[in-house]
């Protein structure tokens, strides 16, 4: 099986990933992780293949029973179509089943969670967004997860230097 220059294995979803939220990760505690696909356009997907895509600015919006990815970036190639007129940061539905949508409401209005993007990857050669229910960090948590990255790093230091 050969995979494309620029794509990375995700691991544990089986698909090459496109691109990471690295910002939700830092600003929430991510509680639970679901897999939504993505109504997209033609251009969208060709985008997406040649790996231009952005989730920092992105978020979940819940509204009237239906799962919706507002902000996200995705800019066209150079060599989109002359007769659509592409809009990067259109509105894009997310596809979930019910049963996924009404847990996440439920989380979102009673235990004050928020619905965040995670990151985007191909599974069977179509786009998956991965979402997380998460819980927003406060400064002193950002601090502490920082602390402890930095002393990861500098013990990895430590014991390749001994070894």
């Amino acid at each position: 099986m050969s995979k494309k220059a620029g794509k990375q294995k995700a691991k544990g979803d089986g698909g090459a990933t496109i691109t990471v939220n690295r910002k939700a990760r830092h600003e929430y505690f991510i509680e639970d992780r679901l897999e939504a696909g993505l109504a997209l356009e033609g251009w969208e997907v060709k985008s997406l293949r040649d790996g231009r895509a952005n989730l920092t600015e992105g978020y979940v919006l819940l509204k009237d029973g239906e799962a919706w990815l507002i902000g996200a970036n995705f800019p066209p190639l150079p060599t989109a179509s002359t007769h659509i007129h592409p809009d990067p940061t259109r509105t894009r539905k997310l596809l979930l089943h019910r049963r996924e949508i009404d847990r996440l409401i439920g989380a979102s209005e009673q235990k004050g969670y928020t619905v965040v993007p995670l990151d985007l990857h191909w599974k069977r050669g179509v786009a998956k967004l991965s979402i997380g229910l998460a819980k927003g960090k406060k400064q002193h948590d950002k601090r502490a997860d920082k602390k402890e990255r930095d002393w990861q790093r500098d013990r990895a230091r430590i014991l390749k230097r001994k070894a």
